[in-house]
């Protein structure tokens, strides 16, 4: 393993960044600057094209966030001169916040950040650092497993392959934390499409996980998976509607996860009052068999890090304990407002964009069921594998997550027939009193390969999954 190497960048910056709070301290009671520092390549092949481009996620730029007597201000830059920024750090105060407060209804602050001491270089090892990666190799790796993939699946009218490396530096100042991060994640990805006269069926796979180029290795793996499985859509039928028992493998857990009591413990949703998760703290909204995590340190996934973009340590919350709605996750101005305290998930798009209380790796922890006994346990019911999508309403507990497939199970067996695609709907606490059995610690796999939105926008990488569960739920 070796270290990576952290951005020359940032440490170049970091002299300057201290002037801007040094300057403005003895006029505000809070001061602080993220910096960011996000490089990366994404290699793609397909059957006729190649492509080489930056990750999707590099940026550069600062983001300065000040507390005075009207609440807190902030501004976000890229271009770094001293005298320019303290400038327009004042007027932003004190025209464009006065002009604000005319038109809405301001947030009252009755206390400011703790901004507890703080200072640390945190620096994760890969087994190849970015900096020495070979994009022609790596692209004729990706196009030789392509290849092969399409000589082996007759059935495939359509593969690509793709990898993202993605390197993470970041630095956080105040007046007492002085920190930087530098961490890489990789994202190992293939797509299938299979036809037939009957038409086409389509899918995907992928990995993710803490690590460098060396995740290329994956790639074999990834397509056969996507292959077989697009090949075997081509035979699915549809699902007579009705309530079923059903098993979720790790990825369709992690959507219930992530619908479930993700958004909907998004604590600056408390603060607009728009989750009725606020209503039930400690109170019981499942299974007694369920506890849910949510942090950025309990897992290595995409989102794992050591402090989030308002310089809090990152945490390992439990969201739900034994069946117990227990604790939100809360975002650093969410913390002010509700007396609580920070859980590390304080996190931005980018340096251009607002901080949000978002979720980071969103998980079921593992219990200590067989899944050959939960399938065993079933009458009629369907096997769900795999996602295409998800939506819950964090005011009134709906939800609705999509499976991909769904494999038949009758008698305690698998008949072999597919259903696609699977509708999961239904009434939040409902479907987490039917858990009735979760699978081993050992099962537990968590997917990083997308991103989550808050609502139609503010992009993050997240990770979810879980172990297979077993429940009943409404399918369509």
């Amino acid at each position: 393993m070796k270290k990576l190497i952290p951005s020359p960048y940032l440490r170049k910056v970091k002299g300057d960044l201290k002037k801007i709070i040094d300057i403005l301290s003895p006029d505000f009671s809070y001061v602080s600057i993220l910096a960011t520092d996000v490089t990366g390549r994404e290699y793609q092949v397909l059957p006729s094209e190649v492509r080489l481009g930056d990750s999707p996620d590099a940026e550069r730029g600062f983001v300065l966030r000040v507390m005075g007597s009207r609440g807190f201000s902030e501004l976000s830059f890229n271009h770094l001169d001293v005298d320019e920024v303290v400038e327009k750090a004042r007027a932003l105060v004190e025209n464009d916040r006065a002009g604000l407060l005319q038109s809405v209804d301001p947030l009252d602050y009755e206390e400011e950040p703790q901004d507890e001491a703080w200072t640390g270089s945190f620096v994760r090892e890969v087994e190849n650092l970015p900096q020495e990666d070979s994009a022609e190799e790596i692209l004729q790796t990706l196009r030789k497993e392509l290849d092969q993939g399409l000589e082996k699946y007759k059935e495939l009218s359509f593969l690509s392959t793709a990898l993202i490396i993605t390197q993470v530096d970041k630095l956080f100042l105040s007046k007492n934390k002085d920190l930087t991060q530098t961490y890489a994640y990789a994202q190992a990805m293939a797509a299938a499409v299979a036809a037939n006269d009957k038409g086409s069926k389509q899918d995907f796979a992928g990995y993710s996980g803490l690590a460098g180029s060396e995740v290329l290795d994956r790639i074999p793996g990834l397509i056969e998976k996507a292959a077989q499985s697009a090949i075997g859509l081509l035979d699915a039928e549809p699902i007579e509607p009705g309530v079923y028992d059903i098993i979720t493998d790790q990825t369709f857990s992690g959507l219930i996860a992530h619908e479930a009591f993700g958004h909907g413990a998004e604590m600056d949703m408390y603060v607009k009052n728009r989750a009725k998760g606020n209503e039930f703290t400690d109170k019981r909204v499942g299974s007694s068999i369920l506890t849910m995590k949510d942090g950025a340190e309990g897992v290595d996934q995409v989102a794992s890090f050591v402090f989030d973009d308002e310089g809090n340590p990152a945490a390992n919350t439990t969201v739900i304990d034994q069946g117990i709605l227990r604790s939100g996750m809360c975002d650093e101005l969410s913390a002010l407002q509700l007396g609580f305290h920070p859980t590390g998930n304080g996190r931005r798009e980018s340096y251009k964009r607002k901080a949000y209380a978002r979720m980071t790796n969103t998980y079921f922890p593992g219990q200590n069921a067989r899944l050959d006994d939960m399938i065993a346990s079933i009458d009629h019911g369907y096997f769900l594998q795999g996602y295409t999508s998800g939506m819950e309403d964090p005011k009134n507990w709906g939800i609705q997550c999509v499976a991909l497939k769904g494999l038949e199970i009758k008698d305690g067996r698998l008949t072999g027939k597919i259903v696609s695609p699977v509708y999961l709907t239904g009434y939040v606490p409902d479907l987490l009193h039917s858990i009735s059995m979760i699978s081993s610690i050992d099962d537990v796999e968590l997917d990083g390969i997308g991103y989550c939105g808050k609502g139609w926008k503010e992009w993050v990488k997240v990770s979810m999954g879980g172990a297979y569960m077993k429940a009943r739920g409404r399918l369509n």
